[in-house]
């Protein structure tokens, strides 16, 4: 088997990093992916735990599991380390890539990915690293969702530096992505570093898994959207509703068409949040409440607003259910069964 060429890619002096300028638009891995049922208007996915409360190792199985018996299409973690609440209380969910793991390894249909990974926690050759294992431990079903990072406490508490995250950012998806789609990189940037680096083995598939980006900062999307697959935007960014997505697809749009990209070969992707029977709202670290109301209503009232989402060019939702437990999938099914009915 011939060894890829390595890449030589270099950040100059002391200014803005221009790694992600290098280089041909990326080619894209398959993305826009057919929902389970092929009446429904968009694929639907759903956001495992997080710090809403404790969930232990069966629970999560057993969750993802029944996500993909019921007919989702996608599991979503996210990648976090510590919330701490204006009270003096904290809480803090699994490590994501072990997490992945194990869910990869107890399931075979549903796809999943982190929503999305901070490139922030680890040495982005070891998060190409990490990426490709859960890739092949999947068979290929992983979607690989990447951002910087927001929350300061996680990033002091650990001992990652908070300061230039985009900087950081840009040197880092760099890598990531050099690697898990050529397979080399020879790189010597101002942040980091990845000296005549191969990924042995490589991805479970040529060119390695989809990227998604979850931003919506300018800077962000221009170094992202000439080589992502996908991007993805939070509820609160859309305002939880399907009129909020019109600036936002314009924007990537606009972006896309500045960086030579086709905007029709980048999908995109937002997290809905529902409320089900018992649902107290959603819990997150420090950060203002919301200004918008949650998803509710009867399967029809949900499934339609799902459809008018659909209308506006969304590929997929990632629904963060409140509450989420093994009872809340199981009613959301009534949802997904509307959205598939002929």
């Amino acid at each position: 088997m011939l060894v890829p060429a390595l890449v030589s890619v270099r950040a100059t002096g002391i200014g803005e990093a221009d790694p992600a300028r290098v280089g041909t638009v990326s080619p894209s891995p398959v993305m826009h992916v057919s929902p389970v049922n092929p009446n429904r208007p968009l694929r639907v996915g759903v956001q495992l735990p997080e710090v809403e409360r404790e969930v232990r190792w069966p629970e999560y199985v057993a969750m993802a599991r029944r996500a993909e018996d019921l007919g989702f299409d996608t599991i979503w973690v996210g990648d976090h380390l510590l919330y701490r609440f204006a009270d003096g209380s904290t809480r803090g969910p699994w490590e994501v890539w072990t997490l992945l793991s194990a869910i990869a390894a107890s399931t075979s249909r549903i796809r999943l990915g982190p929503l999305v990974a901070s490139t922030a926690f680890h040495a982005p050759a070891m998060l190409a690293k990490l990426a490709a294992t859960v890739d092949e431990i999947s068979g290929g079903r992983l979607v690989l969702g990447l951002g910087a990072g927001w929350n300061e406490t996680e990033f002091r508490a650990f001992g990652f530096p908070f300061e230039h995250r985009v900087d950081r950012f840009e040197e880092a998806f760099t890598i990531v992505r050099t690697l898990l789609r050529d397979g080399a990189i020879d790189f010597d940037g101002r942040w980091f570093q990845a000296r005549d680096c191969e990924l042995k083995p490589g991805s479970a598939r040529p060119g390695g898994p989809p990227l998604l980006i979850g931003s919506r900062g300018e800077r962000m999307l221009r170094i992202t959207l000439p080589h992502v697959d996908a991007w993805n935007a939070w509820f609160k960014e859309t305002g939880n509703s399907p009129d909020g997505v019109p600036p936002l697809r314009d924007l990537v749009d606009s972006i896309c068409r500045d960086v030579g990209r086709d905007p029709a070969v980048v999908e995109r992707t937002v997290a809905v949040q529902a409320r089900l029977t018992g649902g107290t709202g959603r819990i997150q670290g420090d950060v203002p409440p919301p200004t918008f109301g949650a998803l509710v209503g009867s399967p029809e009232v949900m499934a339609g607003a799902l459809r008018a989402y659909a209308r506006e060019g969304i590929g997929e939702v990632q629904m963060v259910l409140d509450p989420i437990t093994l009872e809340s999938l199981d009613a959301f099914a009534a949802v997904l069964a509307e959205l598939d009915a002929a």
